[in-house]
């Protein structure tokens, strides 16, 4: 039976909210614990997806694939990890915005995307803060929109306004799934908010989370017995639930 590809994107408005790990441990969850032919895009010009699955931008510029000078296969390069690739990012995309504006192609991202369908079941997009051509891009392709939100009133704040506007710009074209993400319940502010929001997925602060970035690889892989990779696992359940749902 053929699968059909889903594309997760990992969002918020602000940065530092635990954005790019949360992409890289669904990105393990998809490929590892869902055996999904699964691709990481990493669409941040800052690279730190692409460095936490222990690859380096290609010599290619990621750029490039927006402008069709080049197909996306010539960047994807596997990983370490059984059915998992990852398209990397580079200084390149710092312009992609003016790039996007400038060619006026609302659903590039999206055509892109459709090419990748016979070759990727999962397709996971790390995506850089803000509101930007970018983003809206992504808004406009993406099956689930997943929005990390710390247990505080600002990164709250964020979250609201962004679901007002997917609301607004975008209504029905993904499911929105919140996670709160480095969670730590002895906090106060924290405790309270995450009563108050029972439902959603809970992504602890961790010192295994931080340890990633010295490992250059996704919790599953070096620490899966561990409170932490549970959580990403539950996470990652959650969202393939939003997908066998969503119906465009």
């Amino acid at each position: 039976m053929m699968q059909t590809m889903n594309v997760v994107a990992v969002y918020n408005l602000k940065g530092g909210v635990g954005k790019t790990t949360l992409a890289v441990n669904l990105a393990w969850s998809a490929a590892t614990l869902s055996s999904r032919r699964t691709l990481l895009w990493d669409l941040d010009p800052q690279g730190g997806a692409t460095f936490l699955l222990g690859s380096s931008p290609t010599a290619e510029k990621a750029r490039s694939v927006f402008a069709k000078d080049i197909e996306p296969s010539r960047l994807i390069t596997p990983t370490g990890i059984d059915r998992l690739s990852v398209l990397p990012a580079d200084r390149s995309l710092r312009s992609l915005d003016h790039l996007l504006f400038s060619l006026g192609k609302r659903k590039r991202l999206a055509k892109l995307l459709e090419g990748l369908s016979t070759s990727f079941d999962r397709i996971i997009l790390d995506c850089p803060p803000g509101l930007t051509e970018t983003s809206e891009q992504v808004m406009r392709s993406a099956d689930v929109i997943l929005i990390p939100v710390i247990p505080s009133p600002l990164s709250r704040r964020a979250f609201d306004d962004a679901v007002e506007h997917l609301h607004q710009h975008h209504a029905g074209q993904a499911a929105i799934l919140p996670v709160f993400s480095m969670a730590d319940r002895r906090r106060a502010l924290h405790k309270a908010a995450l009563d108050a929001q029972p439902d959603w997925p809970v992504i602890p602060m961790a010192s295994v989370i931080e340890q990633m970035a010295a490992r250059r690889k996704p919790v599953g892989a070096f620490a899966s017995s561990t409170v932490a990779a549970e959580s990403f696992s539950f996470l990652w359940r959650a969202v393939e639930r939003k997908l066998a749902g969503h119906k465009p």
